[in-house]
Protein backbone atom coordinates (compact mmCIF):
# COMPACT_ATOMS: atom_id res chain seq x y z
CA UNK A 1 0.00 0.00 0.00
CA UNK A 2 1.21 3.50 -0.94
CA UNK A 3 2.38 6.09 1.80
CA UNK A 4 1.94 8.47 -0.61
CA UNK A 5 -1.47 8.79 -2.41
CA UNK A 6 -3.16 11.86 -4.66
CA UNK A 7 -6.20 11.80 -6.14
CA UNK A 8 -7.68 12.80 -9.32
CA UNK A 9 -7.14 13.52 -13.43
CA UNK A 10 -4.97 11.67 -15.22
CA UNK A 11 -4.59 13.04 -19.11
CA UNK A 12 -2.78 12.85 -22.14
CA UNK A 13 -1.57 16.71 -23.01
CA UNK A 14 -1.14 18.45 -26.45
CA UNK A 15 0.78 21.63 -26.54
CA UNK A 16 1.46 23.96 -29.23
CA UNK A 17 4.84 23.63 -30.98
CA UNK A 18 5.09 27.69 -31.16
CA UNK A 19 4.29 30.59 -29.09
CA UNK A 20 1.61 32.68 -29.16
CA UNK A 21 -0.59 30.74 -31.43
CA UNK A 22 -4.16 30.69 -30.31
CA UNK A 23 -6.24 27.55 -29.89
CA UNK A 24 -8.58 28.14 -32.67
CA UNK A 25 -6.43 28.68 -35.45
CA UNK A 26 -4.71 26.05 -37.71
CA UNK A 27 -1.56 24.69 -36.05
CA UNK A 28 1.28 22.40 -35.14
CA UNK A 29 0.89 20.99 -32.09
CA UNK A 30 3.27 18.20 -30.09
CA UNK A 31 2.12 15.06 -27.70
CA UNK A 32 0.47 13.65 -26.60
CA UNK A 33 2.25 13.56 -23.35
CA UNK A 34 1.57 11.84 -20.11
CA UNK A 35 -0.13 14.74 -17.50
CA UNK A 36 -2.26 15.70 -14.99
CA UNK A 37 -0.91 17.79 -12.30
CA UNK A 38 -1.79 14.28 -9.51
CA UNK A 39 -0.55 12.33 -12.33
CA UNK A 40 2.77 14.57 -12.55
CA UNK A 41 2.82 14.77 -8.99
CA UNK A 42 3.02 11.15 -7.89
CA UNK A 43 5.52 10.18 -10.83
CA UNK A 44 7.79 12.46 -8.93
CA UNK A 45 7.17 11.00 -5.92
CA UNK A 46 7.27 7.35 -7.22
CA UNK A 47 10.74 8.48 -8.61
CA UNK A 48 11.94 10.07 -5.74
CA UNK A 49 11.72 6.24 -3.61
CA UNK A 50 8.62 6.82 -2.35
CA UNK A 51 5.23 4.34 -2.56
CA UNK A 52 3.03 6.28 -4.20
CA UNK A 53 -0.29 5.73 -5.54
CA UNK A 54 -3.01 7.33 -7.47
CA UNK A 55 -6.90 6.85 -6.90
CA UNK A 56 -7.65 8.41 -10.92
CA UNK A 57 -9.47 6.73 -14.13
CA UNK A 58 -8.75 6.32 -17.84
CA UNK A 59 -10.62 5.06 -21.18
CA UNK A 60 -9.77 1.60 -22.57
CA UNK A 61 -7.74 3.49 -25.38
CA UNK A 62 -4.02 4.24 -26.24
CA UNK A 63 -4.23 7.49 -24.43
CA UNK A 64 -5.05 5.67 -21.54
CA UNK A 65 -2.22 2.66 -22.00
CA UNK A 66 0.09 5.58 -22.66
CA UNK A 67 -0.65 7.25 -19.64
CA UNK A 68 -0.72 3.56 -17.47
CA UNK A 69 2.08 2.76 -18.95
CA UNK A 70 4.63 5.74 -17.85
CA UNK A 71 2.98 5.58 -14.49
CA UNK A 72 3.98 2.09 -13.90
CA UNK A 73 7.09 2.01 -15.38
CA UNK A 74 8.16 5.00 -12.65
CA UNK A 75 7.21 2.66 -9.95
CA UNK A 76 3.84 4.22 -9.32
CA UNK A 77 0.65 1.42 -7.46
CA UNK A 78 -1.45 2.15 -10.66
CA UNK A 79 -3.83 -0.45 -8.67
CA UNK A 80 -6.13 2.43 -7.74
CA UNK A 81 -6.85 3.49 -11.47
CA UNK A 82 -10.35 2.22 -13.13
CA UNK A 83 -10.29 1.43 -16.54
CA UNK A 84 -13.78 2.44 -18.30
CA UNK A 85 -14.90 0.84 -21.64
CA UNK A 86 -17.93 3.96 -21.69
CA UNK A 87 -15.33 7.04 -21.32
CA UNK A 88 -12.28 8.27 -23.26
CA UNK A 89 -8.95 9.14 -21.24
CA UNK A 90 -9.01 12.96 -20.42
CA UNK A 91 -7.29 15.47 -23.02
CA UNK A 92 -5.54 18.69 -22.01
CA UNK A 93 -4.73 21.40 -25.37
CA UNK A 94 -2.02 23.92 -24.13
CA UNK A 95 -1.05 27.00 -25.98
CA UNK A 96 1.92 29.07 -25.00
CA UNK A 97 3.04 32.78 -24.74
CA UNK A 98 5.91 34.55 -24.70
CA UNK A 99 4.96 36.56 -21.83
CA UNK A 100 5.20 32.77 -19.88
CA UNK A 101 1.30 32.48 -19.03
CA UNK A 102 -0.66 29.81 -21.12
CA UNK A 103 -4.14 29.16 -22.08
CA UNK A 104 -5.54 25.93 -20.86
CA UNK A 105 -9.04 23.89 -23.37
CA UNK A 106 -9.66 20.93 -21.09
CA UNK A 107 -11.45 17.68 -22.29
CA UNK A 108 -12.13 16.51 -18.65
CA UNK A 109 -15.26 16.14 -16.35
CA UNK A 110 -17.11 14.26 -18.96
CA UNK A 111 -14.22 11.63 -19.93
CA UNK A 112 -12.87 9.05 -17.62
CA UNK A 113 -11.10 11.65 -14.99
CA UNK A 114 -14.30 13.13 -14.19
CA UNK A 115 -15.94 9.50 -13.13
CA UNK A 116 -13.15 8.11 -10.33
CA UNK A 117 -13.91 5.21 -7.60
CA UNK A 118 -13.41 5.57 -4.20
CA UNK A 119 -11.17 2.69 -3.00
CA UNK A 120 -12.12 0.50 -0.04
CA UNK A 121 -10.92 2.13 3.61
CA UNK A 122 -8.86 -0.41 4.48
CA UNK A 123 -6.73 0.13 1.44
CA UNK A 124 -6.03 3.86 2.89
CA UNK A 125 -3.86 2.61 6.05
CA UNK A 126 -0.71 3.16 5.48
CA UNK A 127 -0.75 6.68 3.80
CA UNK A 128 1.48 9.04 5.73
CA UNK A 129 0.42 11.58 2.99
CA UNK A 130 -2.38 12.82 0.88
CA UNK A 131 -1.91 15.44 -1.93
CA UNK A 132 -4.79 17.24 -3.26
CA UNK A 133 -4.61 19.53 -6.19
CA UNK A 134 -6.86 22.67 -6.28
CA UNK A 135 -7.49 22.03 -10.21
CA UNK A 136 -8.40 18.02 -8.85
CA UNK A 137 -11.59 19.74 -6.60
CA UNK A 138 -12.32 21.61 -9.77
CA UNK A 139 -13.37 18.66 -12.39
CA UNK A 140 -16.86 17.97 -10.52
CA UNK A 141 -18.72 18.09 -7.09
CA UNK A 142 -18.48 14.07 -7.67
CA UNK A 143 -14.87 13.94 -7.53
CA UNK A 144 -14.32 16.96 -5.04
CA UNK A 145 -16.51 14.75 -2.58
CA UNK A 146 -14.48 11.33 -3.21
CA UNK A 147 -11.52 14.07 -2.44
CA UNK A 148 -12.84 15.30 0.48
CA UNK A 149 -13.61 11.91 1.64
CA UNK A 150 -10.04 10.41 0.56
CA UNK A 151 -8.75 13.30 3.13
CA UNK A 152 -11.03 12.55 6.30
CA UNK A 153 -10.37 8.98 6.23
CA UNK A 154 -6.53 10.01 6.24
CA UNK A 155 -6.67 12.56 8.82
CA UNK A 156 -8.78 10.23 10.95
CA UNK A 157 -5.99 7.85 10.69
CA UNK A 158 -3.43 10.06 11.62
CA UNK A 159 -2.07 10.93 8.08
CA UNK A 160 -1.36 14.40 6.74
CA UNK A 161 -3.19 16.44 4.23
CA UNK A 162 -1.56 18.90 1.67
CA UNK A 163 -2.69 21.11 -0.75
CA UNK A 164 -1.78 23.27 -3.65
CA UNK A 165 -4.17 24.84 -4.88
CA UNK A 166 -3.55 24.94 -8.85
CA UNK A 167 -6.18 27.21 -9.73
CA UNK A 168 -7.22 26.61 -13.24
CA UNK A 169 -10.15 29.38 -14.46
CA UNK A 170 -10.88 26.82 -17.23
CA UNK A 171 -12.27 24.82 -14.86
CA UNK A 172 -13.36 26.85 -12.14
CA UNK A 173 -16.32 27.87 -14.66
CA UNK A 174 -19.56 29.52 -12.90
CA UNK A 175 -18.34 27.79 -9.19
CA UNK A 176 -17.49 30.28 -6.38
CA UNK A 177 -13.87 29.40 -5.66
CA UNK A 178 -14.11 29.49 -1.97
CA UNK A 179 -17.07 27.16 -1.72
CA UNK A 180 -14.80 24.64 -4.26
CA UNK A 181 -11.45 24.88 -1.98
CA UNK A 182 -13.20 25.63 1.65
CA UNK A 183 -13.05 21.68 2.08
CA UNK A 184 -10.03 20.68 2.21
CA UNK A 185 -8.04 24.01 3.42
CA UNK A 186 -10.31 22.99 6.80
CA UNK A 187 -8.10 19.93 6.76
CA UNK A 188 -4.64 21.11 5.04
CA UNK A 189 -1.69 20.60 7.52
CA UNK A 190 0.75 21.86 4.21
CA UNK A 191 -0.13 24.45 1.22
CA UNK A 192 1.94 24.90 -1.13
CA UNK A 193 0.48 27.89 -3.32
CA UNK A 194 1.95 29.99 -6.50
CA UNK A 195 2.27 33.29 -4.44
CA UNK A 196 -0.77 34.89 -6.11
CA UNK A 197 -2.80 32.01 -5.45
CA UNK A 198 -2.11 32.88 -1.98
CA UNK A 199 -3.42 35.95 -1.87
CA UNK A 200 -6.59 35.11 -3.88
CA UNK A 201 -7.47 32.16 -1.79
CA UNK A 202 -7.14 34.39 1.84
CA UNK A 203 -8.45 37.96 0.16
CA UNK A 204 -5.28 39.41 2.05
CA UNK A 205 -2.84 41.79 0.07
CA UNK A 206 0.57 40.81 1.68
CA UNK A 207 2.25 37.51 1.49
CA UNK A 208 2.35 37.68 5.95
CA UNK A 209 -0.92 38.78 6.22
CA UNK A 210 -2.34 35.57 4.24
CA UNK A 211 -0.12 33.38 6.46
CA UNK A 212 -1.26 34.62 9.48
CA UNK A 213 -4.66 34.31 8.73
CA UNK A 214 -3.64 30.82 7.39
CA UNK A 215 -2.01 30.29 10.62
CA UNK A 216 -5.47 30.50 12.71
CA UNK A 217 -6.80 27.25 11.09
CA UNK A 218 -4.59 23.82 12.16
CA UNK A 219 -2.41 24.42 8.92
CA UNK A 220 1.70 24.48 10.31
CA UNK A 221 3.35 24.97 7.13
CA UNK A 222 3.28 27.12 3.92
CA UNK A 223 5.61 26.54 1.02
CA UNK A 224 5.31 29.48 -1.19
CA UNK A 225 6.23 29.13 -5.05
CA UNK A 226 7.89 32.01 -6.57
CA UNK A 227 9.11 30.94 -9.97
CA UNK A 228 12.69 32.52 -10.66
CA UNK A 229 12.58 34.19 -7.08
CA UNK A 230 13.00 30.28 -6.31
CA UNK A 231 10.69 29.23 -3.15
CA UNK A 232 9.94 30.68 0.47
CA UNK A 233 8.95 28.33 3.62
CA UNK A 234 6.81 30.02 6.40
CA UNK A 235 5.62 28.25 9.59
CA UNK A 236 4.89 29.98 12.83
CA UNK A 237 8.41 29.58 14.14
CA UNK A 238 9.70 32.22 11.34
CA UNK A 239 10.63 32.00 7.83
CA UNK A 240 13.37 30.02 5.17
CA UNK A 241 14.29 31.86 1.64
CA UNK A 242 15.34 29.54 -0.70
CA UNK A 243 17.31 31.27 -4.01
CA UNK A 244 16.74 29.60 -7.32
CA UNK A 245 18.32 27.52 -9.28
CA UNK A 246 19.53 28.91 -12.83
CA UNK A 247 18.32 26.64 -15.69
CA UNK A 248 17.25 27.53 -19.28
CA UNK A 249 13.45 27.11 -18.86
CA UNK A 250 12.14 25.04 -21.73
CA UNK A 251 8.48 24.41 -20.45
CA UNK A 252 6.79 25.41 -17.25
CA UNK A 253 4.28 22.72 -17.20
CA UNK A 254 4.46 20.33 -14.39
CA UNK A 255 7.43 22.39 -12.52
CA UNK A 256 5.13 23.16 -9.65
CA UNK A 257 3.91 19.83 -8.89
CA UNK A 258 7.04 18.05 -9.23
CA UNK A 259 8.38 20.91 -6.86
CA UNK A 260 5.27 19.69 -4.47
CA UNK A 261 6.71 15.97 -4.55
CA UNK A 262 10.75 16.87 -3.80
CA UNK A 263 9.34 19.36 -0.94
CA UNK A 264 6.76 16.54 0.61
CA UNK A 265 9.11 13.70 0.55
CA UNK A 266 11.71 15.32 2.10
CA UNK A 267 9.15 16.50 4.68
CA UNK A 268 8.39 12.54 5.20
CA UNK A 269 11.80 11.53 5.42
CA UNK A 270 12.35 14.55 8.37
CA UNK A 271 14.97 16.10 6.02
CA UNK A 272 15.62 19.67 7.47
CA UNK A 273 13.57 22.70 6.00
CA UNK A 274 16.83 23.99 4.10
CA UNK A 275 16.87 19.95 2.60
CA UNK A 276 13.38 19.93 1.67
CA UNK A 277 12.85 22.99 0.03
CA UNK A 278 16.97 22.03 -2.11
CA UNK A 279 15.00 18.90 -3.15
CA UNK A 280 11.87 20.92 -4.27
CA UNK A 281 13.84 23.82 -6.46
CA UNK A 282 16.11 20.49 -7.72
CA UNK A 283 12.52 18.60 -8.69
CA UNK A 284 10.99 21.69 -10.30
CA UNK A 285 14.35 23.30 -12.32
CA UNK A 286 14.49 19.76 -13.91
CA UNK A 287 10.71 19.77 -14.88
CA UNK A 288 10.86 23.10 -16.51
CA UNK A 289 13.90 22.77 -18.30
CA UNK A 290 12.05 19.62 -20.86
CA UNK A 291 9.16 19.81 -22.94
CA UNK A 292 6.39 18.00 -21.80
CA UNK A 293 4.77 17.51 -18.63
CA UNK A 294 6.69 14.62 -17.04
CA UNK A 295 9.53 14.09 -19.38
CA UNK A 296 11.52 15.89 -16.95
CA UNK A 297 10.82 14.05 -13.77
CA UNK A 298 13.99 11.73 -12.80
CA UNK A 299 15.04 9.60 -10.22
CA UNK A 300 16.49 10.42 -7.14
CA UNK A 301 19.76 9.70 -7.97
CA UNK A 302 20.03 12.46 -11.14
CA UNK A 303 18.05 14.94 -9.21
CA UNK A 304 20.94 14.84 -5.92
CA UNK A 305 23.66 14.80 -8.81
CA UNK A 306 21.96 18.04 -10.25
CA UNK A 307 21.75 19.70 -6.94
CA UNK A 308 25.18 18.77 -6.15
CA UNK A 309 26.54 20.71 -9.47
CA UNK A 310 24.30 23.86 -8.20
CA UNK A 311 24.29 24.12 -4.54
Amino acid sequence: MPEVLTAGEILVEIMRKEYDVPLDVQGDFRGPFPSGAPAIFIDQAACLGHSAGIIGAVGRDEFGERTLRRLELDGVDISFISIHEEYATAVAFVSYRKDGSRKFLYHIPHAAAGHLRMPAKERLNDVRLFHVMGCSLMVSPEVRELILNTARIVKKKGGLVSFDPNLRVELLKSEDLEDVIIGILDMTDILLPGEKELLQITGEGTVESAAARLFETNLSTIVVKRGREGALLIEMEGQIQAEPLLINEVDPTGAGDAFDAGFLCGYLEGLSPDRCLALANGCGALNASHFGPMEGVFRRDYVEYFLQKRL
